[in-house]
């Protein structure tokens, strides 16, 4: 995945291979951190990604994938397929092969003559289809895309499926070949003695040692040849050291130590197989999304209907839905009603009504109703590209206090190695002799576990914001997660927030009702503000004839003017009107009635007088109260912050039950008026939904955008909600706490068991097997820690 930033900025997100352990990460930022075209590098262990942000003039991602590489590690290709047309012989195919092994970024390039498919692997993000395809038709042929999100994941289940196969058959092998060697061990307590020969030992540990173990020499040998150190380190050398001094006492007698090398390695990629299945859960949530997309739209094109990959969709075609099956693009209905699950997108669980002139969203389920639907967003700039886009870059990003576990991890090996050297020389000096002293200083080696603390913090991120997902809640970073824990003042606005945003006209105010509502409709009719919608949707109901006006000219938190038919026409607030001196006697009593019920009154004037006022409503959401409440349970401060005037919001507001209430404020005075909280010492949350929140929702700490809003507030926000419902504050608040909590018990347990675990090692208390076992089983617990946060549902879903 790559995306643009500044002019030349670029960042792009690289799938990494061959991660050990956290200090693997930490070396690949390390080395990439030096390239001087490099802004920013952060891996993140637990997904095995790499986000990098880079001067795209100055570097490629094929130059930046080298760097991987030369770090010891490697960057799975990305598989495209594309259908290619025109050939006519087998030399075609190498032809077109040629051809694509040109263009940077690819790696390989095979061409099904008989199937007609292309399949290329190219590095991520170094090249596009559009360019794999141009090059196909400059060499004569007709190249297409085909259905690649389905095949991509297919293909990635399949790589996955096999390289799990694989790890599977070797760890029952290692076991195999490990058990007789500890059998003794197992069958002492019951008091059964019970050797076998020292020769028939090598027999057995030497595949395991050579075989079993090859990947953490490998990891070492790349670990050090980067002039680094990590856990494969650990392991090979403190299993090579058991298995040599085995060796040399093979011949000269002793007690051998093969069964610990062969046990350490056995127990630790017996850990390793748990964690990769550990890990894959912790995508869970990604997955999910993924497979929302189906692999096809029909679309409607002529008198036919064609089904075709949804990229090829364009805005404004039709696409026609069947019942049960999903939507593959965002657009409007024009035809037929349904009831629409959207319940992975959403977090609601029940489904939709749906009908002509109603949006839909890309990956909900189609009930049992026929649609049409008018294509309006496609690609990455649908609602489902665009949550799965935020997830990820949430997942990618690393919470503060992982800065500080990788300063600890960079230095943890070495400080293990030199423990491990000191525990030799403290027992040869105590005169335990050299195999004593040996087979310690292996089990501080092998006990100590840089994983656990590597995984503690992502882990537990990337199930939060999993978790978060499938609720509704989008969280844009771990910064945004780590810090909504500490919220205790949220902040509200009223319209479309706690209220439906859906304003209607309830009264109106003068002499002759339709004149007035005409011409404040014909003034509104350039305002996007939801009480011009509310008057416009009035007039239309009336059938009333609505005057063009001339000017139009809208004032920020007070109103709009306009002229008609050489008048100039105000509506708006009633400070508005009092600021021109304006006579409201007539409607004054009445007004304030109104308002205190809730109701918002717009004023209209002409030449220079009052003609009349409309009264607006808007309910309250059925779940405002619940989520206020909810929030006051949680000892979370509450206030109203809104532009309305002071009768309305202290209506709405009494209702509710929100602890205080500011109205009447400019869009311009929101920030300050959250600045003002922040200065007395409160972590604030502002929940809003429109372009005027903005300025506020940038400055709280941390803010909160409704989906139904305004994009500008939903790309300020940090934490974005996929349905309009305030509840989900409390929820993202609860969730915080419970993944910071997760967190803290993971790195504490990580840090116990390390700081127990290795001078118990060094005191001589465990022996080298029982060591790998409890090192293999420390990250394991991290995972599985990290994963109950799966178990975490919102208080209202």
């Amino acid at each position: 995945m790559i995306t643009p930033t500044t002019e030349n900025s670029r960042t792009i997100t690289l799938p990494i291979a061959g991660m050990t352990c956290v200090t693997c990460a930490g070396r690949i930022e390390k080395v990439l951190g030096k390239l001087a075209a490099v802004e920013s590098a952060s891996v993140n262990f637990a997904s095995e990604t790499l986000a990098l942000t880079y001067d795209g003039n100055a570097i490629s991602p094929v130059q930046l994938a080298e760097s991987v590489v030369k770090a010891g590690f490697s960057v799975p290709p990305e598989t495209v397929r594309l259908q290619i047309g025109g050939m006519t012989c087998t030399t075609c195919a190498g032809r077109i092969e040629k051809v694509l092994r040109r263009v940077s970024g690819v790696s390989t390039a095979q061409v099904n003559f008989a199937g007609e498919i292309a399949t290329i692997a190219i590095t991520p993000g170094s090249t596009s289809s559009e360019k794999l395809i141009a090059a196909v038709e400059r060499a004569g042929f007709r190249a297409t895309p085909t259905s690649s999100a389905e095949a991509a994941r297919e293909e990635q289940e399949h790589v996955e499926a096999k390289r799990a196969a694989r790890e599977l058959w070797m760890l029952i092998a290692a076991a195999l070949l490990t058990a007789p060697l500890i059998a003794p061990m197992l069958l002492m307590p019951f008091g059964i003695e019970w050797m076998v020969p020292g020769w028939i030992q090598l027999l057995l540990a030497t595949p395991v040692q050579l075989i079993a173990g090859a990947r953490f020499y490998r990891g070492g040998f790349a670990a050090v040849r980067a002039k680094s150190a990590n856990m494969d380190v650990l392991v090979a050398l403190g299993t090579t050291a058991a298995f040599l001094l085995s060796l040399s006492l093979l011949s000269t007698g002793g007690h051998l130590y093969f069964e610990g090398a062969a046990a350490v390695i056995t127990f630790v990629r017996f850990g390793k197989w748990l964690e990769s299945r550990a890990k894959r859960s912790t995508t869970t949530a990604i997955r999910s999304l993924m497979a929302l997309r189906p692999d096809t739209a029909r679309v409607r094109r002529g008198d036919s209907e064609i089904e075709v990959p949804p990229d090829t969709v364009g805005p404004g075609e039709i696409v026609v839905i069947r019942p049960g099956e999903r939507i593959p693009v965002d657009g409007t209905i024009l035809e037929g009603n349904s009831q629409l699950d959207e319940s992975l997108l959403t977090g609601e669980s029940l489904p939709q009504d749906k009908g002509v002139g109603d949006e839909v969203t890309g990956g909900a389920i189609n009930g049992s109703g026929l649609l049409a639907v008018e294509t309006t967003r496609v690609g990455s700039e649908t609602t489902l590209a665009r949550i799965l886009t935020m997830v990820q870059d949430a997942q990618a990003t690393k919470a503060p206090i992982q800065q500080t576990v990788d300063k600890v991890s960079a230095v943890f090996v070495p400080i293990v190695i030199v423990a491990s050297l000191l525990t030799f020389a403290a027992w040869m000096l105590l005169g335990h002799g050299m195999e004593v002293s040996l087979i310690t200083s292996v089990s501080v080696l092998v006990i100590a576990c840089p994983c656990a603390l590597g995984l503690a913090t992502p882990a537990a991120l990337m199930v939060g914001t999993g978790a978060a997902a499938r609720a509704g809640i989008l969280i844009k970073d771990a910064t945004a997660l780590e810090s909504t824990k500490n919220v205790d003042l949220v902040i509200f606005d009223k319209t479309g927030t706690l209220t439906q945003g859906r304003p209607e006209l309830r009264e109106i105010l003068a002499e002759d009702e339709s004149e007035l509502l005409a011409l404040a409709a014909a003034v509104q009719h350039g305002s996007e503000h939801p009480l011009a919608s509310a008057i416009r949707k009035a007039a239309a109901e009336r059938s009333l004839e609505i005057a063009k006006a001339d000017t139009f000219q809208a004032i920020v938190g007070k109103g709009v003017h306009a002229t008609i038919d050489g008048n100039e026409v105000y509506v708006g607030s009633p400070r508005w009107m009092h600021a021109h001196n304006w006579d409201m006697q007539a409607w004054q009593a009445r007004a304030h009635e109104l308002e205190a019920e809730g109701m918002t009154v717009v004023w209209v004037a002409t030449e220079g007088r009052i003609v009349g006022a409309l009264a607006i409503g808007d309910s309250p959401r059925e779940s405002s109260k619940s989520a206020i409440e909810s929030l006051h349970a949680l000892g979370i401060k509450t206030v109203l912050l809104t532009g309305d005037n002071r009768a309305a919001a202290e209506a709405i507001g009494k209702e509710l039950g929100v602890q205080r209430i500011v109205a009447e404020v400019l869009p311009a005075d929101k920030a300050d008026e959250v600045a003002a909280m922040q200065a007395k010492g409160h972590v604030v949350a502002m929940v809003g939904d429109g372009v005027n929140d903005a300025p506020a929702l940038a400055l709280a700490d941390v803010s909160f955008a409704m989906s139904s809003g305004s994009d500008v507030a939903m790309h300020t926000a940090s934490v974005t909600l996929m349905r309009p419902e305030p509840t989900l504050v409390g929820d993202a608040i609860s969730l915080s706490k419970s993944t910071t909590r997760t967190i803290h018990q993971n790195l504490f347990w990580a840090f116990a068991y390390n700081s127990i675990g290795i001078p118990l090692a060094a005191l001589g208390y465990l022996s080298p097997m029982i060591a790998g076992g409890a090192m293999a089983m420390s990250s394991v617990s991290v995972l599985a820690n990290a994963l109950l946060l799966r178990r975490w549902r919102p208080r209202n879903g």
